[in-house]
């Protein structure tokens, strides 16, 4: 639509004076929303007992025992299971990757504002089907929404990648850093937002919901379209000012004493999936997607079952033989453990994202499946010896290396394949976090319900688990061994090459020739300041309550 073309790529050039630091806020404007995804079990239990409590009883109304699933999703009449309102979470987080799969092309073609402006409309667009669902008591409803939020969220999380890293050639690592790093930092800020907007709606009748789902709904919107609106795409050919490019180290050694400069080659998309780089990336994504997902599954029963009484000073007094309201007093501290390890996580990415710019992303690799490992098959020792601090160390340890693996991989593809389709790239290799986030908590499970119906005592039953996400890094290790430089009979042709980025720059002549494109103003001091504290402002919250709730752990 000629009235839309204010959102194609060419429009959405940083003129002369536009500083590229304008663009990390704008990123995180766009993935401090869709990382919510991560925060959505602050609204299963809620979601559990609407019947109930408008009812008067205070507490869930249970289903007959002979209800059919279907007629679950489509009842008025009783509660719906916890387990029916997680199924939210799975649908959002493989629709992501299947999202970026398939549409990651599409977005290195129409540029990251109409990318960001579609994502915005799908994600929001959930939270209003589930304010509608909550409302009208339709499961059913709220599951199509996760579909469609889903959609959004995968173009969401790809849309800044490649943006930032071609603003920022000379500090690659920590562009894709600060890219993901507001994902993980989207449930910390989140999920309390959340709590306090079902407290302040909820009356006698009410949890509150399906206002928090429309509040949410209508903040999400602005930010995310406020984040599509300022960032901006670098000008063909972008050199930051000064820097001339080195061979950084980054790429992995050939094992003839050569690398190969990032900048000096491109591989498309189809052809990337053609090589086996791009496979072993898959499997050191997915195995340290795998372990870290495993452990944050699984944090806080983990943390409630086998500390239990000596988290509230009741020494040597197991979990079973808690009372309820002992068993609430070590779920809240549970809950600041969660909170911890979603900064961790966040912080994780940006750390060792940015470190990799200095180490070489391949030496980073290393360090998250050696020590990772190791740390791995220490934890269940450090468990049974009741010692918490070293326990927390290690676990906190663990998940920042499972950040730090999600921001590290696109700066390690733009060293494989260049820069040029890197986002479209990165989009297919993110179908690893889609399969081990649907096989990693099932695996988990399955074997603690084993272990658990065999007699193995609760503080145990997590061991024999810990030990296969320790396995798991190992195989990580050699697949990251056996990264090499991909072979030059995949790269792109120099006039290949001229080709697309001349599509480009014909655009924008054609645009800048019609009148269309107004010159752009510089960036102004204040406008830098005022974006970075929109997004400044919800990070200091959310790691503020992150720390409050850490605090428990050690009363």
């Amino acid at each position: 639509m000629a009235a839309l073309k204010f959102l194609n790529k060419e429009y959405t050039i940083g003129g002369e004076g536009f500083n590229r630091w304008l663009v990390p806020a704008s990123a995180l404007m766009i993935h401090l929303c869709v990382g919510m995804g991560y925060g959505m079990s602050v609204f299963w239990l809620p979601m559990s007992r609407l019947v109930g409590v408008q009812q008067g009883t205070g507490k869930a109304l249970a289903c007959p025992a002979d209800m059919s699933v279907v007629a679950q999703l489509f009842t008025t009449s009783c509660d719906w299971k916890v387990v029916m309102c997680s199924v939210v979470f799975g649908i959002l987080f493989f629709m992501l990757g299947t999202t970026t799969a398939i549409l990651g092309n599409w977005l290195e073609v129409v540029g990251p504002r109409k990318c960001a402006v579609t994502s915005c409309i799908c994600f929001v667009s959930f939270f209003l089907l589930a304010s509608l669902g909550v409302y009208i008591h339709q499961l059913w409803l709220i599951w199509v929404g996760a579909v469609i939020g889903g959609i959004g969220l995968g173009l969401g999380y790809i849309t800044p990648v490649s943006t930032l890293i071609k603003w920022f050639p000379d500090r690659v690592g920590m562009a894709t850093g600060l890219a993901v790093g507001g994902f993980g930092g989207g449930a910390m800020v989140g999920a309390p937002m959340a709590q306090a907007l079902m407290s302040m709606y909820a009356t006698p009748t009410s949890v509150g919901l399906w206002q928090t789902f429309l509040t949410m709904a209508i903040v999400y919107c602005a930010f995310m379209l406020l984040g599509a609106f300022t960032i901006r795409v670098s000008p063909p050919g972008y050199k930051p000012a000064g820097f001339v490019p080195v061979n950084t180290g980054n790429m992995v050694d050939d094992g003839h004493g050569g690398l190969v400069e990032a900048s000096a080659f491109n591989v498309r998309t189809n052809t990337a999936m053609k090589t086996p780089q791009f496979w072993f990336c898959w499997g050191m994504l997915f195995l340290n997607i795998a372990a870290g997902i495993g452990v944050i599954s699984m944090a806080s029963p983990l943390l409630q079952e086998v500390f239990a009484g000596n988290l509230i000073g009741l020494p040597g007094v197991g979990f079973d033989l808690l009372n309820d309201a002992q068993k609430g007093q070590i779920a809240a501290i549970a809950a600041g453990f969660t909170g911890l390890l979603s900064m961790f996580n966040i912080g994780g990415r940006l750390f060792w994202a940015t470190l990799s710019d200095k180490l070489g992303r391949k030496n980073t690799y290393y360090i998250f499946f050696v020590v990772g490992a190791i740390l791995y098959a220490t934890i269940p020792t450090l468990a049974l010896s009741l010692n918490l601090i070293m326990f927390l160390c290690a676990v906190c340890i663990c998940i920042s290396f499972y950040g730090g693996g999600f921001a590290t991989i696109p700066a390690y593809l733009a060293d494989l394949f260049g820069t040029q389709f890197v986002g479209a790239i990165h989009g297919r290799l993110l179908t690893a976090w889609s399969s081990a986030g649907l096989l990693s908590p099932l695996l988990i499970n399955i074997i603690r319900d084993y272990q658990l119906n065999h007699g193995v005592p609760r503080a145990q039953a997590y061991s024999v688990t810990l030990y296969i996400m320790a396995c798991f890094l190992v195989v990580g290790f050699f697949c990251a061994v056996f990264v090499r430089p991909v072979a030059s009979k995949f790269y792109m042709t120099e006039e290949e090459l001229a080709y697309e980025k001349h599509k480009l720059e014909d655009k924008i002549a054609h645009a800048q020739e019609s009148g269309a494109i107004v010159a752009g103003k510089p960036t102004s001091a204040a406008t830098l300041a005022i974006c970075w504290l929109i997004v400044g402002i919800p990070l200091a919250y959310g790691v503020w309550q992150t720390l409050l709730q850490t605090v428990l752990m050690f009363k």
